[in-house]
């Protein structure tokens, strides 16, 4: 599997970021992170209303529960941003995404030599109830998350 970097943490933006290099094809690559039979197979549980800017659904953690989620943007297959509504610190989940507590994280997919590279970046952090402790859970989050595709879609391909 490939190895990469961490996610980093900028707390001065309340941001979380993360480049990854996948040894798969753009196309793989874009359908794994929009299509909710294969966003299932390594993120959470994912079922979302529709399809494309407007979508609205939610993914489910084992131990977390339903996390409430909205496709915000989508230019295939480049960018697609998403908003959810999982403030870890909050205690309970909302059952529906609020625009003024949620966060909003875009992946943005390059062709590159060897396979694609993969950017998330997730911001918003300074509307959650404590942006500490959700920066730093996310930013762990990015990195088991990924690694998984990673692994997914590298084992699909045969190795890297």
């Amino acid at each position: 599997m490939t190895d990469n970097p961490a996610s980093v943490i900028d707390e001065g933006t309340y941001t979380v970021r993360r480049t990854i290099r996948i040894a798969a094809p753009i196309e793989r690559v874009w359908r794994a992170v929009t299509e909710p039979e294969h966003m299932s197979q390594w993120f959470g549980r994912t079922v979302l209303d529709g399809s494309g800017a407007g979508a609205q659904g939610t993914m489910t953690f084992p131990d977390y529960g339903a996390v409430p989620i909205r496709v915000e943007a989508m230019d295939a297959p480049h960018t697609v941003t998403y908003r959810w509504g999982n403030d870890d610190a909050l205690g309970h989940l909302p059952d529906t995404v609020d625009d003024e507590t949620s966060t909003v994280f875009t992946f943005t997919l390059e062709t590159v030599a060897d396979g694609t590279r993969l950017t998330v970046v997730e911001t918003g952090f300074d509307r959650t109830s404590d942006p500490a402790a959700n920066l730093a859970s996310h930013g762990d989050g990015w990195v088991s998350e990924l690694d998984k595709l990673v692994a997914v879609l590298e084992r699909a391909e045969g190795g890297a």
